[in-house]
């Protein structure tokens, strides 16, 4: 047993393929003082159980790209390490049997070639022609990957433990890590059953233990074990040696030959969860019970998809637990509540095949206190606090295995551990006829149908079947007053005598105003990427209302706190669910406001940009006169025990002038005509706010200067811009919609992707925004001397591009 040393400069704990690789990717950055604790041996929890499947495209930008170096890095193990990996370069096939399943994969193969992957369809014939034991009665078509594979999960962990010892770092087993040491919110190291180990900073990739570990020291990592199943058949004689890995999602299995046998996985739904009661620290390459009567509806299709299983035996029938998380992303970064402290956890099956890029972007976020690249999508900050909750996790982790495989439909909304987090308005709005969607548990109306009738939901890469009713939501903001309940947006309050310093330097534009004014802004990293977009408002010398997106509450809190000098005077408060927010948006909102309350709403006494306190029925609220809309409208923040009172009396004397409700697919749809950004998906880490058409809400020359100014300098300083936002609408009224990450086609070339799209109902158009690159740069002037093209699900369709927003781009509606 090799001994704990007293101290390193990081920790890792948890022996699977993440830790392993974390410490392998530290030690080629230089940082040889890694020690790696295992509590029993390397892959004994999960790894050494997982099928070892190596695909590629994910279902983003960032998660393809860490899989693509995986599938790379595999490659190179071997010859550096000496040790085998088991790696093989077979392809896969994924195939589907309805035709929306059939354009969900031509969606995701556009997605792939935008991102470089080679990918071609495929028909049924040659499906069989590549995989001839497959039936595809059936089958409808697919899409061919080339270049994905398959590896022994084993294996590849020993390589990488092997390679972080050849650089230095330490591999300890039988290390059991009982306890975080955090002093005055920094991680100092552990406490393990050997002794104590000081440390820089802590890596948790603790797999189904991570979560409890990480509760320890107030740390939330939501995730929960479920037993997950495959069987492997006896040696099949005349298997071909050579078959890629097959995915039918339509029937929830995948299907791996191996040294001349079957391995048949599934994702099901009503997936099973386990260890809800904690997980002993003793578990080390254990089995669950089996549980065949659980597997048999899988295995019946299995046996119609590829007939030679009814003559094969069963050699081998495998229940093991696997960590998953509430939104199927896994858990990367610095957790918000201690600096310092890493989590790497919560692959929900996609553990092997990110390892390598998983590895090489946490060494580097580590090493250099920011992620690599735009990781917004599996940041650890991205989930509430609420979601480690253990009844809500055992509820949702029914679901989310089989989601995996599920069609993956535009707002396909969970149905498990829903009604968690809502706003004072929730009943109101049901009654109504609100259907809900979440964000981070918290209850907002998607669409509103008919009151007192029950919804009938279909889901659709085209025209869902609430599109009618927000198309009405839409046409009532633009030609009366429409509400909305915006209440799941984070509010914070910073108050204290060097508020305003902190907030300043923070902040890309100057906050330095007058009381009640209202200021758009970005934080910004010190790249120039923007980390938070938002506004705040100036409520005295001292305090301010900090007003961000709904999915980002534990992050920009910790983005924050952590700015705030320790000798600073000056506090930071949540008080999101203490301030429910409706807003009232539409030509008809400043009659409404006249109707409710004795404030004056003129242009003259409440311009565009600025926030009063007002009496409203018997309460005090705060209006703001902003917009994410493009319509004149208000913002309303409520103390929680008046959101009610004021609920109603807003209804009341709104009857009379149209007012209707409207919910976040209407909103969605108003702020793309409008060219609204909506940060981590239009702009975010990696995009400047030059790059992402916000450079007006940036003061370079402020006094006191700001974080990331120093980057924009030298942006403006190198020439034209040579990426930039765009808005575009397809040119064919009736033409298919956009969601994201599709392709932007200059004749033969991909010059860019899709951020975010959505139908326009105010245009009758199908718009969306995305990045466009050229190295000459990108201008009013480019866009109008090329002719561009959106790729939909393996087809190119004309677009008209601009800078400017298709509505209002004048902003008189707004102001008027």
């Amino acid at each position: 047993m090799t001994s704990v040393p007293g101290t390193a400069d990081v920790v890792i704990i948890g022996g699977g393929i993440a830790g392993c690789s974390i410490a392998y990717h530290l030690a080629k950055r230089g940082v040889t003082d890694v020690v790696l604790c295992e509590r029993k041996q390397l892959t004994c929890g999960t790894t050494w159980h997982a099928a070892g499947l190596v695909t590629q495209l994910r279902a983003n930008r960032r998660m393809t790209e860490l899989a693509y170096y995986t599938g790379q890095l595999f490659r190179e193990l071997e010859a550096e390490t000496g040790l085998a990996t088991g790696y093989m370069q077979r392809g896969s096939l994924r195939l589907a049997k309805t035709p929306e399943r059939l354009e969900e994969l031509a969606r995701g193969a556009s997605m792939g070639r935008c991102f470089g992957l080679p990918v071609e369809p495929v028909s049924p014939g040659e499906i069989k022609e590549r995989w001839s034991p497959v039936n595809v009665d059936g089958i409808v078509g697919g899409f061919w990957f080339p270049e994905d594979g398959q590896v022994n999960p084993i294996d590849v962990t020993m390589a990488y433990a092997k390679g972080a010892r050849m650089r230095g770092a330490k591999v300890l087993e039988q290390c059991l890590v009982e306890k975080i040491i955090v002093e005055q919110g920094k991680a100092r190291g552990v406490v393990t059953n050997q002794g104590e180990i000081r440390a820089k900073s802590v890596v948790i990739t603790g797999g189904m233990w991570s979560r409890d570990l990480a509760a320890q020291v107030g740390v939330s990592i939501p995730l929960h074990a479920a037993e997950h199943f495959y069987i492997v058949t006896e040696a099949i004689p005349g298997l071909p040696g050579d078959l890629p890995v097959m995915f039918v999602g339509d029937e929830h299995a995948y299907y791996k030959e191996d040294a001349g046998k079957l391995l048949i996985g599934c994702f099901e739904r009503d997936a099973k969860p386990w260890g809800m009661d904690g997980i002993s620290p003793e578990f080390c390459f254990d089995q669950l019970p089996d549980d065949f009567d659980h597997f048999e509806p899988i295995l019946e299709q299995a046996i119609n998809r590829v007939p030679l299983l009814a003559e094969s035996g069963i050699q081998l029938f495998f229940n093991g637990p696997e960590s998953f998380t509430p939104d199927n992303r896994y858990h990367l970064g610095e957790t918000p509540e201690v600096q310092g402290l890493f989590s790497a956890c919560g692959f929900n099956s996609v553990g092997i095949l990110s390892s390598g890029g998983v590895g090489k972007v946490m060494a580097d976020w580590v090493v250099d206190g920011l992620p690599p690249v735009e990781l917004v999508d599996v940041d650890i900050r991205r989930t509430h606090s609420f979601q480690s909750n253990r009844k809500y996790l055992h509820d949702r982790t029914t679901e989310s295995i089989g989601a995996m495989y599920d069609m993956h439909w535009p707002n396909l909304q969970y149905e498990t551990a829903r009604n968690v987090r809502r706003s004072p308005f929730h009943d109101r709005l049901i009654s109504e006829g609100a259907w809900m969607t979440e964000m981070n548990g918290y209850e907002r109306p998607g669409f509103f149908g008919v009151p007192g009738e029950t919804h009938d939901v279909r889901y659709s890469y085209g025209r869902p079947s609430w599109f009618e009713r927000t198309a009405l939501e839409c046409i009532n903001t633009a030609e009366n007053v429409s509400m909305f309940d915006l209440s799941c947006y984070v509010k914070y309050m910073l108050e204290g005598r060097d508020a305003l310093e902190v907030l300043n330097y923070v902040c890309a534009n100057d906050v330095d105003v007058p009381h009640g004014k209202v200021v758009y802004t970005q934080w910004l990293n010190p790249h120039g990427g923007i980390e938070a977009d938002l506004t705040v408002t100036r409520l005295s010398d001292t305090s301010f209302l900090i007003v961000t997106v709904a999915a980002s509450q534990r992050r920009d809190l910790a983005w924050l706190q952590r700015h705030i000098p320790a000798d600073a005077h000056a506090f930071v408060t949540d008080v999101t669910s203490g301030m429910p927010m409706l807003a009232l948006m539409g030509p008809k909102s400043r009659e409404l406001m006249q109707r409710v309350s004795p404030a004056d709403f003129s242009n003259e006494a409440f311009p565009f940009g600025t926030s009063q306190e007002i009496d409203l029925g018997y309460a005090k609220v705060r209006a703001s006169r902003v917009t994410f809309v493009g319509e004149l409208g208000w913002e309303l923040y409520i103390p929680a025990e008046f959101a009610q009172h004021v609920y109603d009396v807003l209804v009341e004397a709104g009857a009379e002038l149209g007012l209707g409700h409207a919910g976040f697919f209407a909103l969605n749809s108003l702020r793309m005509e409008k060219g609204y950004r909506h940060w981590s998906h239009d702009i975010g880490e990696e995009d400047t706010p030059y790059e992402g058409g916000v450079g007006f809400a940036v003061a370079m020359n402020k006094p006191g200067g700001f974080i990331g100014r120093e980057a924009l300098q030298k942006q403006l300083d190198s020439g034209p811009l040579t990426r930039r936002l765009v808005q575009f609408k397809l040119k064919d009224p009736n033409g298919p919609f956009v969601f994201h990450h599709e392709p932007i086609w200059v004749d033969d070339k991909i010059v860019g992707s899709v951020t975010s799209g959505a139908y326009g109902h105010r245009l009758q158009a199908s718009l969306g925004m995305g990045f466009i690159e050229a190295e000459e740069g990108v201008d009013a002037d480019f866009l109008s001397a090329h002719e561009f093209e959106v790729e939909i699900a393996w087809k190119r369709y004309p677009i008209e591009v601009q800078l400017k927003p298709w509505y209002d781009p004048a902003g008189k509606c707004i102001k008027a």
